[in-house]
Protein backbone atom coordinates (compact mmCIF):
# COMPACT_ATOMS: atom_id res chain seq x y z
CA UNK A 1 0.00 0.00 0.00
CA UNK A 2 2.12 3.14 -1.68
CA UNK A 3 2.15 5.79 1.53
CA UNK A 4 2.02 9.52 -0.13
CA UNK A 5 2.47 12.82 2.34
CA UNK A 6 1.22 15.94 0.63
CA UNK A 7 4.02 18.17 2.47
CA UNK A 8 3.46 22.54 3.22
CA UNK A 9 0.69 23.30 1.79
CA UNK A 10 -2.58 25.36 3.14
CA UNK A 11 -5.62 22.97 3.47
CA UNK A 12 -8.82 24.68 2.38
CA UNK A 13 -11.74 23.56 3.29
CA UNK A 14 -15.57 24.83 2.94
CA UNK A 15 -15.29 25.85 6.99
CA UNK A 16 -11.85 27.29 6.81
CA UNK A 17 -8.25 27.18 6.22
CA UNK A 18 -5.30 25.90 7.81
CA UNK A 19 -1.47 24.70 7.25
CA UNK A 20 -1.66 20.89 7.71
CA UNK A 21 0.25 18.08 5.57
CA UNK A 22 -1.86 15.48 4.29
CA UNK A 23 -1.06 11.84 4.93
CA UNK A 24 -2.36 9.30 2.59
CA UNK A 25 -2.35 5.36 2.83
CA UNK A 26 -3.25 3.83 -0.26
CA UNK A 27 -6.71 5.40 -1.66
CA UNK A 28 -8.02 7.26 1.89
CA UNK A 29 -6.59 10.01 3.82
CA UNK A 30 -5.55 9.04 7.00
CA UNK A 31 -4.37 11.76 8.80
CA UNK A 32 -4.13 15.52 8.73
CA UNK A 33 -0.78 16.22 10.52
CA UNK A 34 1.00 19.65 12.20
CA UNK A 35 3.95 20.84 9.20
CA UNK A 36 7.38 19.48 10.70
CA UNK A 37 6.23 17.66 13.44
CA UNK A 38 7.68 14.44 14.62
CA UNK A 39 4.37 12.59 13.95
CA UNK A 40 5.11 13.42 9.88
CA UNK A 41 8.67 12.82 10.13
CA UNK A 42 7.69 9.03 11.18
CA UNK A 43 4.95 8.79 8.58
CA UNK A 44 7.54 7.34 6.62
CA UNK A 45 6.15 8.13 3.31
CA UNK A 46 7.17 6.54 -0.29
CA UNK A 47 6.10 9.62 -1.73
CA UNK A 48 6.47 13.16 -1.12
CA UNK A 49 4.18 16.07 -2.89
CA UNK A 50 5.80 19.36 -2.09
CA UNK A 51 2.88 21.85 -2.15
CA UNK A 52 4.66 25.01 -0.19
CA UNK A 53 3.17 28.21 -1.07
CA UNK A 54 0.37 26.07 -2.49
CA UNK A 55 -3.37 25.39 -1.73
CA UNK A 56 -4.22 21.82 -0.78
CA UNK A 57 -8.07 20.99 -1.94
CA UNK A 58 -10.70 18.70 -2.36
CA UNK A 59 -11.08 17.11 -5.75
CA UNK A 60 -13.71 18.64 -7.64
CA UNK A 61 -16.88 17.19 -7.85
CA UNK A 62 -18.83 17.97 -11.10
CA UNK A 63 -22.76 16.80 -10.61
CA UNK A 64 -23.80 17.47 -14.39
CA UNK A 65 -21.86 16.55 -17.52
CA UNK A 66 -23.35 14.42 -20.88
CA UNK A 67 -20.71 12.20 -21.97
CA UNK A 68 -21.84 10.73 -25.42
CA UNK A 69 -24.99 12.32 -25.05
CA UNK A 70 -27.09 11.78 -28.35
CA UNK A 71 -28.72 15.19 -29.62
CA UNK A 72 -30.24 16.34 -32.22
CA UNK A 73 -29.39 13.49 -34.92
CA UNK A 74 -25.77 13.51 -33.42
CA UNK A 75 -23.83 12.57 -29.97
CA UNK A 76 -21.76 14.82 -28.08
CA UNK A 77 -18.34 14.19 -28.90
CA UNK A 78 -16.35 13.67 -25.55
CA UNK A 79 -16.94 10.10 -24.46
CA UNK A 80 -16.33 8.74 -21.22
CA UNK A 81 -12.95 8.34 -21.72
CA UNK A 82 -12.01 11.48 -23.08
CA UNK A 83 -14.30 13.51 -20.78
CA UNK A 84 -13.10 12.15 -17.32
CA UNK A 85 -9.38 12.76 -18.73
CA UNK A 86 -9.92 15.91 -19.29
CA UNK A 87 -11.91 16.75 -16.12
CA UNK A 88 -8.87 15.56 -14.08
CA UNK A 89 -6.74 17.94 -15.95
CA UNK A 90 -8.50 20.15 -14.75
CA UNK A 91 -9.20 19.51 -10.73
CA UNK A 92 -11.51 17.38 -10.84
CA UNK A 93 -11.98 13.71 -9.86
CA UNK A 94 -15.45 12.82 -9.69
CA UNK A 95 -18.36 13.38 -12.14
CA UNK A 96 -22.00 12.62 -11.95
CA UNK A 97 -23.46 11.99 -15.40
CA UNK A 98 -27.06 11.08 -16.57
CA UNK A 99 -28.79 7.65 -17.55
CA UNK A 100 -31.38 8.64 -20.12
CA UNK A 101 -35.09 6.60 -19.93
CA UNK A 102 -36.49 6.33 -23.87
CA UNK A 103 -39.83 6.51 -24.87
CA UNK A 104 -41.31 3.35 -23.81
CA UNK A 105 -38.23 2.24 -22.49
CA UNK A 106 -37.40 1.29 -18.85
CA UNK A 107 -35.06 3.01 -16.36
CA UNK A 108 -33.32 -0.03 -15.83
CA UNK A 109 -32.32 -0.34 -20.07
CA UNK A 110 -31.30 3.35 -19.88
CA UNK A 111 -29.13 3.05 -16.75
CA UNK A 112 -27.59 -0.52 -18.17
CA UNK A 113 -26.71 1.22 -21.44
CA UNK A 114 -24.69 4.50 -19.32
CA UNK A 115 -22.76 1.84 -17.29
CA UNK A 116 -21.93 -0.11 -20.45
CA UNK A 117 -20.41 2.92 -21.87
CA UNK A 118 -18.73 4.60 -18.36
CA UNK A 119 -17.62 1.81 -16.61
CA UNK A 120 -13.92 0.39 -16.85
CA UNK A 121 -13.80 3.46 -19.14
CA UNK A 122 -13.24 6.18 -17.12
CA UNK A 123 -9.95 7.81 -15.63
CA UNK A 124 -12.18 9.21 -12.43
CA UNK A 125 -14.86 7.99 -10.82
CA UNK A 126 -18.44 8.90 -11.54
CA UNK A 127 -21.85 8.68 -11.00
CA UNK A 128 -25.10 8.84 -12.32
CA UNK A 129 -28.49 10.41 -12.37
CA UNK A 130 -31.13 9.02 -14.36
CA UNK A 131 -33.63 11.60 -16.57
CA UNK A 132 -36.92 10.08 -16.59
CA UNK A 133 -38.33 11.30 -20.12
CA UNK A 134 -41.77 8.78 -19.99
CA UNK A 135 -43.61 9.62 -16.85
CA UNK A 136 -45.56 6.93 -16.07
CA UNK A 137 -46.99 3.77 -14.09
CA UNK A 138 -44.15 1.74 -14.74
CA UNK A 139 -41.31 3.99 -14.80
CA UNK A 140 -42.44 5.78 -11.46
CA UNK A 141 -42.47 1.86 -9.71
CA UNK A 142 -38.31 1.59 -10.74
CA UNK A 143 -37.25 4.73 -9.74
CA UNK A 144 -37.14 2.50 -5.88
CA UNK A 145 -34.69 0.24 -7.51
CA UNK A 146 -32.99 2.82 -9.35
CA UNK A 147 -32.39 3.90 -5.53
CA UNK A 148 -30.93 1.12 -4.42
CA UNK A 149 -28.33 1.12 -7.57
CA UNK A 150 -26.93 4.22 -6.17
CA UNK A 151 -29.23 6.82 -8.34
CA UNK A 152 -30.73 8.77 -5.86
CA UNK A 153 -31.61 12.18 -8.28
CA UNK A 154 -33.95 11.67 -11.14
CA UNK A 155 -34.45 15.00 -13.40
CA UNK A 156 -37.17 16.20 -15.24
CA UNK A 157 -37.55 18.68 -17.95
CA UNK A 158 -39.62 21.29 -18.45
CA UNK A 159 -38.78 22.41 -21.71
CA UNK A 160 -38.33 20.13 -25.46
CA UNK A 161 -41.79 19.09 -25.77
CA UNK A 162 -42.01 16.11 -27.69
CA UNK A 163 -39.06 14.89 -26.24
CA UNK A 164 -38.28 14.91 -22.90
CA UNK A 165 -40.48 16.94 -21.98
CA UNK A 166 -42.74 16.46 -18.71
CA UNK A 167 -46.11 18.23 -18.21
CA UNK A 168 -47.10 19.51 -14.59
CA UNK A 169 -49.34 16.39 -13.76
CA UNK A 170 -46.64 13.90 -14.57
CA UNK A 171 -44.22 16.31 -12.43
CA UNK A 172 -46.58 16.16 -9.44
CA UNK A 173 -46.32 12.48 -10.04
CA UNK A 174 -42.88 11.75 -10.18
CA UNK A 175 -42.36 14.37 -7.37
CA UNK A 176 -44.75 12.24 -4.94
CA UNK A 177 -42.99 9.32 -5.48
CA UNK A 178 -39.34 10.79 -5.28
CA UNK A 179 -40.64 12.26 -1.72
CA UNK A 180 -41.41 8.51 -0.99
CA UNK A 181 -37.84 6.88 -1.79
CA UNK A 182 -36.24 9.85 -0.31
CA UNK A 183 -34.79 11.15 -3.56
CA UNK A 184 -33.67 14.54 -5.25
CA UNK A 185 -35.83 15.71 -8.15
CA UNK A 186 -33.46 17.45 -10.67
CA UNK A 187 -35.25 20.50 -12.97
CA UNK A 188 -34.50 21.79 -15.84
CA UNK A 189 -37.42 24.75 -15.40
CA UNK A 190 -37.97 26.53 -18.93
CA UNK A 191 -41.44 27.06 -20.45
CA UNK A 192 -41.00 24.84 -23.54
CA UNK A 193 -44.77 25.19 -24.72
CA UNK A 194 -44.33 29.02 -24.65
CA UNK A 195 -40.91 28.70 -26.03
CA UNK A 196 -41.32 26.50 -29.02
CA UNK A 197 -44.44 29.06 -30.33
CA UNK A 198 -41.71 31.76 -30.39
CA UNK A 199 -39.53 29.50 -32.06
CA UNK A 200 -42.03 28.92 -34.77
CA UNK A 201 -42.98 32.31 -35.23
CA UNK A 202 -38.93 33.62 -35.32
CA UNK A 203 -38.42 30.67 -38.15
CA UNK A 204 -41.57 31.73 -39.85
CA UNK A 205 -40.42 35.66 -39.53
CA UNK A 206 -36.95 33.91 -41.56
CA UNK A 207 -34.92 34.54 -38.13
CA UNK A 208 -32.77 31.91 -38.21
CA UNK A 209 -29.51 32.75 -37.60
CA UNK A 210 -27.97 31.50 -33.73
CA UNK A 211 -29.00 35.02 -31.96
CA UNK A 212 -32.48 34.02 -32.06
CA UNK A 213 -31.89 31.11 -30.11
CA UNK A 214 -31.91 33.58 -26.61
CA UNK A 215 -34.71 35.86 -28.28
CA UNK A 216 -36.89 32.86 -28.23
CA UNK A 217 -35.51 31.65 -24.88
CA UNK A 218 -36.09 34.51 -22.82
CA UNK A 219 -35.41 34.99 -18.95
CA UNK A 220 -38.69 35.26 -17.76
CA UNK A 221 -39.80 31.81 -19.44
CA UNK A 222 -37.06 30.68 -17.12
CA UNK A 223 -38.44 32.04 -14.01
CA UNK A 224 -42.08 31.61 -14.62
CA UNK A 225 -40.80 27.73 -15.12
CA UNK A 226 -38.78 27.85 -11.83
CA UNK A 227 -41.91 29.42 -9.40
CA UNK A 228 -44.02 26.40 -11.01
CA UNK A 229 -41.53 23.61 -10.56
CA UNK A 230 -40.94 25.46 -6.82
CA UNK A 231 -45.07 24.83 -6.20
CA UNK A 232 -45.06 21.46 -7.12
CA UNK A 233 -41.95 20.80 -4.91
CA UNK A 234 -44.03 22.32 -2.17
CA UNK A 235 -46.90 20.45 -3.12
CA UNK A 236 -45.09 16.93 -2.61
CA UNK A 237 -42.68 17.61 -0.61
CA UNK A 238 -39.76 16.56 -2.76
CA UNK A 239 -36.49 18.15 -2.62
CA UNK A 240 -35.75 19.94 -5.69
CA UNK A 241 -32.18 20.90 -7.49
CA UNK A 242 -32.95 23.42 -9.96
CA UNK A 243 -30.07 22.76 -12.55
CA UNK A 244 -27.92 25.40 -14.75
CA UNK A 245 -29.90 28.73 -13.92
CA UNK A 246 -29.33 31.10 -15.73
CA UNK A 247 -31.59 34.12 -15.31
CA UNK A 248 -32.29 36.86 -12.17
CA UNK A 249 -35.93 36.44 -12.22
CA UNK A 250 -35.27 32.46 -11.77
CA UNK A 251 -32.38 33.15 -9.15
CA UNK A 252 -35.54 35.02 -7.15
CA UNK A 253 -37.73 32.35 -7.49
CA UNK A 254 -34.92 29.91 -5.28
CA UNK A 255 -34.24 32.90 -3.04
CA UNK A 256 -38.01 33.44 -1.99
CA UNK A 257 -38.33 29.77 -1.74
CA UNK A 258 -35.13 29.26 0.37
CA UNK A 259 -36.15 32.17 2.96
CA UNK A 260 -39.74 30.15 3.08
CA UNK A 261 -37.67 27.09 4.13
CA UNK A 262 -38.83 25.41 1.36
CA UNK A 263 -36.32 22.56 0.06
CA UNK A 264 -34.85 23.88 -3.03
CA UNK A 265 -31.10 24.11 -3.75
CA UNK A 266 -29.85 25.62 -7.68
CA UNK A 267 -26.72 25.74 -9.78
CA UNK A 268 -25.06 27.66 -11.88
CA UNK A 269 -22.87 26.76 -14.85
CA UNK A 270 -19.47 28.92 -15.68
CA UNK A 271 -20.71 30.14 -18.69
CA UNK A 272 -23.56 32.11 -17.24
CA UNK A 273 -20.77 33.81 -14.92
CA UNK A 274 -18.19 34.57 -17.27
CA UNK A 275 -20.13 34.71 -20.76
CA UNK A 276 -22.87 36.58 -22.15
CA UNK A 277 -25.45 36.89 -25.27
CA UNK A 278 -23.27 38.96 -27.55
CA UNK A 279 -21.33 36.00 -27.69
CA UNK A 280 -24.19 34.63 -30.01
CA UNK A 281 -23.83 37.39 -32.65
CA UNK A 282 -20.48 36.37 -33.83
CA UNK A 283 -19.41 36.79 -37.63
CA UNK A 284 -20.92 34.45 -39.79
CA UNK A 285 -22.02 31.24 -37.59
CA UNK A 286 -19.50 31.75 -35.09
CA UNK A 287 -22.14 32.40 -32.70
CA UNK A 288 -23.52 28.52 -32.97
CA UNK A 289 -20.34 27.64 -30.90
CA UNK A 290 -22.29 29.49 -28.13
CA UNK A 291 -25.90 28.12 -28.33
CA UNK A 292 -27.23 26.61 -24.95
CA UNK A 293 -30.34 25.97 -23.24
CA UNK A 294 -30.78 28.06 -20.76
CA UNK A 295 -29.26 31.20 -23.13
CA UNK A 296 -26.62 33.12 -22.43
CA UNK A 297 -27.60 35.99 -20.86
CA UNK A 298 -27.06 39.48 -20.45
CA UNK A 299 -24.25 40.87 -17.53
CA UNK A 300 -26.87 42.05 -15.07
CA UNK A 301 -27.82 38.48 -15.01
CA UNK A 302 -24.81 37.57 -14.12
CA UNK A 303 -23.98 40.05 -11.58
CA UNK A 304 -27.17 38.68 -9.79
CA UNK A 305 -25.56 35.03 -10.15
CA UNK A 306 -22.38 36.32 -8.45
CA UNK A 307 -24.33 37.60 -5.72
CA UNK A 308 -25.97 34.71 -5.54
CA UNK A 309 -22.91 32.68 -5.01
CA UNK A 310 -21.65 34.79 -2.50
CA UNK A 311 -24.99 34.94 -0.57
CA UNK A 312 -25.70 30.76 -0.33
CA UNK A 313 -28.63 30.99 -2.16
CA UNK A 314 -27.06 28.99 -5.74
CA UNK A 315 -25.32 25.81 -4.20
CA UNK A 316 -23.44 24.30 -6.78
CA UNK A 317 -21.47 25.48 -9.90
CA UNK A 318 -21.34 22.64 -12.28
CA UNK A 319 -20.63 22.69 -15.87
CA UNK A 320 -23.42 21.14 -17.81
CA UNK A 321 -20.44 19.86 -20.13
CA UNK A 322 -22.64 18.95 -23.26
CA UNK A 323 -19.54 19.65 -26.51
CA UNK A 324 -20.49 19.21 -29.84
CA UNK A 325 -17.97 19.64 -32.36
CA UNK A 326 -18.43 23.36 -34.02
CA UNK A 327 -17.72 21.36 -37.71
CA UNK A 328 -20.13 18.96 -38.75
CA UNK A 329 -22.51 19.16 -35.29
CA UNK A 330 -22.85 22.69 -34.77
CA UNK A 331 -23.06 23.25 -38.34
CA UNK A 332 -26.40 21.19 -38.33
CA UNK A 333 -28.22 24.32 -37.50
CA UNK A 334 -26.48 26.78 -39.77
CA UNK A 335 -29.90 27.64 -41.52
CA UNK A 336 -32.04 26.89 -39.14
CA UNK A 337 -31.06 28.31 -35.29
CA UNK A 338 -33.57 25.79 -33.74
CA UNK A 339 -31.35 22.95 -34.99
CA UNK A 340 -28.39 23.75 -33.16
CA UNK A 341 -27.32 21.16 -30.68
CA UNK A 342 -27.69 22.56 -27.51
CA UNK A 343 -24.69 22.41 -25.24
CA UNK A 344 -20.85 24.00 -24.45
CA UNK A 345 -17.45 22.34 -23.40
CA UNK A 346 -16.08 23.35 -20.17
CA UNK A 347 -15.39 20.39 -18.09
CA UNK A 348 -11.90 20.93 -18.24
CA UNK A 349 -11.69 24.34 -16.86
CA UNK A 350 -14.54 24.94 -13.56
CA UNK A 351 -12.17 24.90 -11.31
CA UNK A 352 -9.89 26.95 -12.29
CA UNK A 353 -12.72 29.55 -13.94
CA UNK A 354 -14.80 29.69 -10.77
CA UNK A 355 -11.24 30.77 -8.77
CA UNK A 356 -11.35 34.07 -10.92
CA UNK A 357 -13.77 35.05 -8.42
CA UNK A 358 -11.70 34.74 -5.49
CA UNK A 359 -8.86 36.50 -7.73
CA UNK A 360 -11.87 39.31 -7.60
CA UNK A 361 -13.03 38.99 -4.13
CA UNK A 362 -16.43 37.88 -5.35
CA UNK A 363 -16.58 34.99 -3.26
CA UNK A 364 -13.69 33.81 -0.31
CA UNK A 365 -11.08 30.83 -1.17
CA UNK A 366 -13.36 28.80 1.20
CA UNK A 367 -16.89 29.00 -0.79
CA UNK A 368 -14.85 28.30 -4.00
CA UNK A 369 -14.34 24.82 -2.28
CA UNK A 370 -18.18 24.89 -1.18
CA UNK A 371 -19.45 25.27 -4.24
CA UNK A 372 -17.17 23.50 -6.45
CA UNK A 373 -16.72 20.22 -3.93
CA UNK A 374 -18.41 20.13 -0.67
CA UNK A 375 -21.90 20.88 -1.44
CA UNK A 376 -22.44 19.40 -4.55
CA UNK A 377 -20.64 16.11 -2.58
CA UNK A 378 -23.32 16.66 0.35
CA UNK A 379 -26.32 17.37 -2.14
CA UNK A 380 -25.45 14.20 -4.33
CA UNK A 381 -24.96 11.53 -1.37
CA UNK A 382 -21.02 11.45 -1.52
CA UNK A 383 -20.04 12.86 1.53
CA UNK A 384 -18.00 12.44 3.31
CA UNK A 385 -15.97 10.32 0.55
CA UNK A 386 -16.27 12.72 -1.64
CA UNK A 387 -15.87 16.58 -1.41
CA UNK A 388 -13.45 17.05 2.36
CA UNK A 389 -9.93 16.45 2.81
CA UNK A 390 -10.17 14.91 6.15
CA UNK A 391 -9.17 11.14 7.85
CA UNK A 392 -10.94 8.38 6.54
CA UNK A 393 -12.45 10.62 2.89
CA UNK A 394 -11.09 9.12 -0.39
CA UNK A 395 -7.58 10.67 -1.25
CA UNK A 396 -9.33 12.63 -4.16
CA UNK A 397 -6.75 15.69 -3.52
CA UNK A 398 -5.71 18.84 -6.23
CA UNK A 399 -2.53 20.50 -5.37
CA UNK A 400 -3.44 24.42 -6.82
CA UNK A 401 -1.18 26.91 -7.16
CA UNK A 402 -2.56 30.41 -6.95
CA UNK A 403 0.42 32.02 -8.73
CA UNK A 404 -0.03 29.70 -11.65
CA UNK A 405 -1.78 31.41 -15.26
CA UNK A 406 -2.71 29.53 -17.83
CA UNK A 407 -4.60 30.80 -20.93
CA UNK A 408 -7.37 28.70 -22.35
CA UNK A 409 -7.05 27.37 -26.11
CA UNK A 410 -8.63 24.59 -28.19
CA UNK A 411 -4.65 23.75 -29.03
CA UNK A 412 -4.11 23.25 -25.84
CA UNK A 413 -7.19 21.76 -24.15
CA UNK A 414 -7.74 18.04 -23.56
CA UNK A 415 -11.69 18.16 -24.29
CA UNK A 416 -12.30 16.12 -27.57
CA UNK A 417 -13.84 19.23 -29.28
CA UNK A 418 -12.74 21.68 -31.65
CA UNK A 419 -13.45 25.30 -30.20
CA UNK A 420 -13.20 26.82 -26.79
CA UNK A 421 -15.99 29.13 -25.53
CA UNK A 422 -13.32 30.71 -23.39
CA UNK A 423 -10.49 31.35 -25.85
CA UNK A 424 -7.58 33.51 -25.31
CA UNK A 425 -9.11 33.87 -21.43
CA UNK A 426 -6.14 34.07 -19.31
CA UNK A 427 -6.75 32.93 -15.80
CA UNK A 428 -4.79 33.30 -12.43
CA UNK A 429 -4.08 30.03 -10.72
CA UNK A 430 -3.97 26.99 -11.89
CA UNK A 431 -4.18 23.04 -10.93
CA UNK A 432 -0.40 21.47 -10.72
CA UNK A 433 -1.23 17.79 -8.97
CA UNK A 434 -4.49 15.68 -9.04
CA UNK A 435 -4.78 12.69 -7.36
CA UNK A 436 -7.69 10.09 -7.46
CA UNK A 437 -8.23 7.79 -5.04
CA UNK A 438 -4.41 8.35 -3.92
CA UNK A 439 -3.31 7.58 -7.38
CA UNK A 440 -1.94 11.06 -9.11
CA UNK A 441 -3.49 11.52 -12.15
CA UNK A 442 -1.57 14.93 -13.25
CA UNK A 443 1.19 16.09 -12.09
CA UNK A 444 2.59 19.22 -13.89
CA UNK A 445 2.05 19.33 -17.69
CA UNK A 446 1.76 15.72 -17.88
CA UNK A 447 -0.77 12.78 -17.68
CA UNK A 448 0.83 10.19 -15.12
CA UNK A 449 -1.83 7.73 -13.63
CA UNK A 450 -4.22 4.95 -14.85
CA UNK A 451 -6.34 5.54 -17.88
CA UNK A 452 -9.33 3.97 -16.65
CA UNK A 453 -8.94 3.39 -13.19
CA UNK A 454 -12.35 5.50 -12.17
CA UNK A 455 -15.13 3.48 -10.21
CA UNK A 456 -18.56 4.00 -10.23
CA UNK A 457 -20.44 5.61 -7.12
CA UNK A 458 -22.74 4.42 -5.70
CA UNK A 459 -24.29 7.49 -3.85
CA UNK A 460 -27.00 7.76 -0.72
CA UNK A 461 -30.04 9.78 -0.11
CA UNK A 462 -28.33 12.19 1.82
CA UNK A 463 -29.79 13.97 4.65
CA UNK A 464 -28.61 17.40 4.53
CA UNK A 465 -30.63 17.76 0.56
CA UNK A 466 -33.93 16.73 3.00
CA UNK A 467 -33.49 19.64 5.25
CA UNK A 468 -35.11 22.89 4.20
CA UNK A 469 -33.98 26.31 3.09
CA UNK A 470 -30.27 27.40 3.28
Amino acid sequence: MTRTLIRGGTVVAATGSFAADVAIEGERIVSLLEPGSSITDAFHADRVIEATGKLVVPGGVDVHTHMEMPSAGTISADTFASGTMAAAWGGTTTIVDFASQVREGSLREAWDVSMSKAEGRCAIDFGLHMIVSDVNASSLAEMDSMVSEGVTSFKLFMAYPGALYSDDGQILRAMQRASECAATIMMHAENGIAIDVLVAQALARNERDPRFHAATRPSSLEGEATHRAIVLAQVTGAPLYIVHLSAAEALAEVVAARDSGAIVHAETCPQYLFLSEAALEGPEFEGAKFVCSPPLRHGTHSDALWNGLAGGDLSVVATDHCPFCFKDQKELGKRDFSKIPNGLPGVEHRMELVYQGVVEGRISLERWVDLTSTTPARLFGMYPAKGVIQPGADADVVVFDPAGSRTISAASHHMAVDYSCYEGFTLTGRVQTVLSRGRVLVDGNSFVGEVHGGRYVRRSSPPSVLSPGK
